[in-house]
């Protein structure tokens, strides 16, 4: 029996238990859900696969060890301890990357300095001679997480961020993230079994995302290299077996449609489409989504539209009132899911979603809504024995309120409005201080002068025309040389 070991999982805020999932597929045993990451046991062959084929991780690392650390001094005398010559050679680089959420670790950089300063320390103690090391390039990459007291030491097998799978060939303004898409596209449960539309698709992320996942095709299939073919015990016999195995991919008999309004979008996602080799799963075209029209075959909507942050566009409530008359209209029967940040946007949509799932996208705090779309009245639809919230979505949406309470759009715009009128009152109210300062000032001044000041005035401006009339006469004969001089030296000049 193959040796198991620690692996963690890391990916963003929302994506956890979206991850969990495809971790128990793959065959991980004790999956255990943490902050932005999965730990979770495996093999060497499960450590390759996760990298290769997970959709919604970021980075794989293997833990080399935990301990506790109060100072600066403690992660480096822990870090000293481990014997870096079974992972490092003399010859070979290494990069050191840092988390940091502590009280008295306030820099991650200086973590990264006593990580490297240790490793250097122990080789030139052994052998005289010490690693080098590369930030772009590595041979071996570490990673160091502190939380408060609590320090995980880790290789880093995936090397550059899993998110950046290798068909974008070219992208528009704020790109969705690949991990991302993939996370919603599995938060609705489709694996291709209907049509798949993104009438707003950018560079057509959401669209490779979901072709992706129906074909059941790996995403590192794009990727050039990781970070543990660099490892000295590398397998790669092993890692060559699992990347040539297409024996879980299956057919896809639906087709995808991605639309945008911008035609340098649909060209830019159409390179990164055939870049994909994905042409045949995949159409795109321009088209505004209000000119949006019911499609043919069953379908499901994922879209990211524009939400003020980012990108923007001339009127934005009316865009999001403009995708709730087109789903209301032109989607019935099927369901949507839209991504956005501002309460208010939502609001327009004017349709009541059957869920509510938080997530990040970059830093901002969004929320990923489900709306099930049916014709007629929502009682006459019950009664047909439509379902529009499922037990498992109340279920989820129960547990989502408790986060709610944190990320109240209405209100922090409320007091965002507040404390700008605040600081109008206030700025109207130093304006005026200013003013009446300034009166006062200019009426005791005026005051203060006295006879005797105004007769020294005068004697001075007496003098003062005195003292500048042989200037004026002494500078006139000071001129007339120059001037001379000048003319002559611009004749010689243009000869």
């Amino acid at each position: 029996m193959t040796q198991q070991f620690e692996i963690i999982a890391k990916t963003f805020m929302g994506l956890e238990s979206v991850l969990a999932k495809e971790l128990a597929q793959l065959g991980a045993s004790d999956v255990q859900i943490g902050r932005r990451m999965v730990s979770f046991k495996g093999d060497k062959e499960l450590l390759y696969r996760a990298n290769f084929q997970l959709h919604t991780a970021i980075r794989i690392l293997k833990p080399i060890k935990h301990f506790k650390a109060l100072s600066a001094d403690d992660v480096y005398e822990s870090v000293k301890d481990i014997d870096w010559s079974e992972y490092i050679g003399q010859d070979k680089t290494f990069a050191v990357d840092s988390v940091v959420f502590s009280e008295e670790f306030r820099h991650s950089k200086f973590v990264a300095y006593k990580v490297k300063d240790a490793i250097v320390d122990q080789f030139r103690e052994k052998t005289g001679q010490r690693p080098n090391i590369s930030i772009s390039n590595p041979d071996i990459r570490l990673h160091i997480h502190i939380a408060e007291d609590q320090c995980t030491l880790s290789l880093d097998s995936s090397g550059e961020s899993l998110h950046r799978r290798g068909y974008r060939q070219e992208s528009v303004e704020a790109p969705l993230n690949e991990v991302l898409a993939a996370g919603m596209i599995l938060m609705t449960g489709w694996h291709g079994e209907t049509d798949f539309i993104d009438p707003m698709c950018g560079s057509g992320t959401l669209l490779i995302e979901a072709a992706l996942i129906a074909r059941n095709m790996a995403p590192g299939l794009f990727r050039k290299e990781y970070a543990f073919e660099k490892w000295p015990d590398f397998d790669r016999e092993l890692f060559d077996e699992i990347y040539n195995d297409d024996s879980q991919e299956r057919e896809f008999n639906h087709h995808i449609y991605g639309y945008d309004v911008d035609i340098k979008a649909v060209n830019t996602a159409r390179l990164n489409v055939k870049a994909a080799g994905l042409t045949s799963d995949i159409t795109i075209e321009e088209q505004d989504f209000k000119n949006f029209t019911q499609p043919k075959n069953k379908s499901i909507i994922v879209t990211n539209p524009p939400y003020g942050e980012r990108i923007s566009t001339n009127d934005l409530l009316g865009t999001y009132k403009m995708i709730g008359e087109r789903l209301k209209h032109q989607f019935t029967g099927n369901e949507a899911w839209i991504l956005s940040y501002r309460e208010e946007c939502f609001a327009q949509i004017g349709l009541k979603p059957s869920i509510k799932i938080p997530v990040f996208n970059g830093s901002l705090e969004c929320e990923f809504r489900k709306y099930q779309m049916f014709d007629g009245k929502m009682r006459e639809f019950r009664e047909e024995g439509g379902v529009v919230k499922t037990e498992e979505e109340k279920r989820q949406m129960a547990e989502k309120r408790r986060f709610k309470q944190n990320r109240e759009f209405k209100k922090r715009l409320d007091e965002e409005q507040e404390n700008a009128d605040a600081d109008i009152r206030s700025f109207k109210f130093r304006s005026l201080e200013r003013k009446e300062s300034n009166k006062e000032f200019r009426h005791d001044e005026k005051r203060s002068f006295s006879k005797g000041d105004h007769d020294d005035r005068k004697s001075f401006r007496k003098n003062d025309r005195d003292e500048k009339k042989p200037f004026r006469k002494n500078d006139r004969d000071f001129k007339k040389p120059f001037k001379k001089n000048n003319r002559r030296f611009q004749d010689n000049d243009e000869d």
